[in-house]
């Protein structure tokens, strides 16, 4: 004998009910309780995504020897967007590190499940290292380039994006004594160049999301490049080490002879735009609402589910 279920379907096979899906016709009363129960699916909601990448450190500056070399800014965090884009179900987050100035490295990644990834910044050209600035969501600025050659800054968007996740790291374009190095890429804008007696490579400027604030700055070059808007750290004199803001992706500030290392690059930072609220999170976001959006802004890793 068949049996009468949900929907008002008679059918040896029931309607499979789940929190992905609801299949069949539902009285009011029917889909209250399959809410209730926890296995009626939330509606897919619209959402606007930023991820930004952790920013590179700045390349090591070195004296001796009768030479110097001033480091390079580290280039900006990668920066990406989604517009409209339909969530639901569980999204993990990670935001990536900065770079650290002490050990040259580049920024990590951050991403928002499979939606989207940022790459990191790449560093700072230096003297300990290669001096040319690496590749990454934005590159590093090139070392000044004396006793040797002009000096490159690294890639930016590499990988490559469309659009693209940021700009070109700066050069050093001659190899005499102090040169000052390049400026790491921005969101929006290449870094400096050094050339001759210039020594005040900027870093590259940043980019403005919807929320009116502006991330993914690159780090100006030793030893008295400005930092990109965005977080971008300026260069140092030799004395003072200048890092990348936390949680914007900001590249690292460049120094000048008379230290080792170059500043660290900025954390990362991922903020979903939700027209709806989300029914989880974990890491902690900071929620705020703006009708009809709330934001979930990430500093640290976490989850979120709709």
């Amino acid at each position: 004998m068949s049996l009468r279920y949900k929907g008002g379907v008679i059918s040896a096979t029931p309607p499979t009910t789940s929190t992905s899906t609801a299949i069949g016709i539902w009285s009011a009363t029917q889909m209250m309780q399959a809410k209730a129960a926890g296995t009626w699916p939330s509606p897919p909601v619209l959402a606007d995504i930023l991820v930004v990448a952790g920013g590179g450190a700045a390349g090591a500056g070195v004296d001796g020897g009768g030479h110097s070399t001033m480091s390079g800014g580290g280039g900006a965090g990668g920066y990406r967007t989604l517009t409209s884009t339909t969530l639901s179900g569980s999204y993990t987050v990670t935001i990536g590190a900065g770079g650290s100035g002490s050990t040259h490295t580049n920024g990590s990644n951050s991403l928002i499940g499979s939606l989207l990834t940022s790459t990191g910044g790449g560093r700072g050209g230096g003297g300990s290292d290669t001096l040319t600035g690496q590749a990454g969501g934005s590159g590093g600025g090139g070392a000044g380039g004396d006793n040797g050659t002009s000096t490159q800054g690294g890639a930016g968007n590499t990988p490559s994006t469309s659009p693209s996740q940021g700009s070109n790291g700066g050069r050093c374009s001659v190899n005499i004594t102090s040169a000052g190095g390049g400026g790491g890429g921005g969101a929006s804008a290449v870094g400096g160049s050094t050339n001759g007696g210039n020594q005040n490579a900027n870093g590259g400027n940043g980019s403005t999301w919807v929320n009116g604030s502006t991330y993914a700055g690159g780090g100006g070059g030793g030893p008295s490049g400005g930092g990109g808007t965005g977080g971008g750290a300026n260069g140092g004199d030799g004395v003072n080490i200048n890092s990348g803001t936390a949680n914007t992706g900001g590249g690292g500030g460049g120094n000048g002879y008379a230290t080792l290392n170059g500043g660290n690059g900025g954390s990362g930072i991922v903020i979903v735009r939700a027209l709806g609220t989300a029914t989880s999170t974990t890491g902690s976001p900071t929620v705020t609402t703006s009708a009809p959006y709330t934001y979930y802004a990430f500093t640290s890793s976490g989850s979120i589910t709709f």
